[in-house]
């Protein structure tokens, strides 16, 4: 059984402080976008994992794997599985390949061994395995708040496409988190771009989107910084870093340019997409 397994970004971070349990509390705008790894699982005599990405591994840092494991655990089955993943999402990019991969196995075990969850079971599977996996597995536009598990969905009046580039190297989310400096973080303001989305507001969107990990993300991967400047002298109307980085987006409303920008920054060396907000 295959499953698309959608990325997401976030068109707002506001990393509200740090937790006891040493998570951080976070206040976002996530949207999922209309670029996709494929998962592929099907009951077979024993376990095996294949992929298009050669350093990935049947091992417990697969989020495949992962999920299986969890939910073998809560439900006991016994079946094996034979996972393919068309991998096409970049690694440490901010768009949450690993979470949506996840996202799509629970899906499909729940579908393929008639588990018959209800919604609020996967959401808490979906906790267990990462913050970004109850987004994926809820897969539309929301506020996301907490540690991910706060999803409230909301409404786009809003028609644009989305650039993706992204530099070789990739950010840790771990080392982004740490690094931050919150006697001097920059907090956007995520009701405005909530408001701005359902109100129809481009011209606001572009001016209020934000992201508070970017100051630290920008010490670790130098040339994030770079390329966020490259985007913005482009000509796109919003550019921003997603997530903890490494992949930064730019808003716009004109086609010609986003053909021109793939042109220009695969050109550069950047791994590049031209996508849109699935609604």
């Amino acid at each position: 059984m295959k499953e698309r397994a959608y990325a997401k970004i976030n068109l707002s971070i506001d990393v509200i402080g740090k937790l006891e349990n040493g998570y951080h509390d976070l206040d976002m705008v996530m949207v999922p976008i209309d670029f996709y790894d494929v998962v592929d699982i099907e009951i077979s005599d024993e376990m095996s994992f294949s992929s298009n990405i050669k350093f990935l591994k049947m091992d417990s840092k697969n989020t495949i794997i992962k999920v299986i494991e969890i939910m073998r655990e809560n439900f006991n089955f016994k079946e094996n599985f034979k996972i393919e993943l068309t991998k096409h999402i970049p690694t440490q990019a901010g768009l949450a390949g690993g979470s949506s991969d996840a996202a799509a196995t629970i899906k499909i075990l729940n579908k393929i061994l008639n588990l018959n969850i209800n919604e609020s079971e996967l959401m808490n599977i979906a906790a267990k395995i990462g913050a970004d996996v109850p987004f994926c597995l809820n897969n539309k536009p929301s506020i996301v708040k907490g540690i991910g598990e706060k999803i409230e969905n909301i409404e786009i009046d809003l028609d644009f496409y989305i650039f993706l580039a992204k530099p070789k190297k990739g950010v840790s989310t771990k080392i982004a988190f740490e690094n931050l400096d919150f006697s001097n973080l920059y907090h956007p303001n995520i009701s405005k771009v909530k408001k701005d989305l359902e109100d129809g507001d481009y011209e606001s969107l572009c001016n209020d989107i934000g992201n508070s990990l970017e100051s630290s993300a920008f010490k670790i991967v130098k040339s994030i910084e770079v390329l966020k400047t490259e985007m913005k002298d482009f000509g796109f109307d919003g550019v921003l870093m997603s997530g903890s980085g490494s992949t930064v987006f730019g808003i716009t409303r004109n086609l010609e340019l986003m053909d021109k920008a793939a042109n220009e920054f695969r050109n550069k060396g950047y791994f590049v997409r031209k996508t849109k907000i699935l609604k």
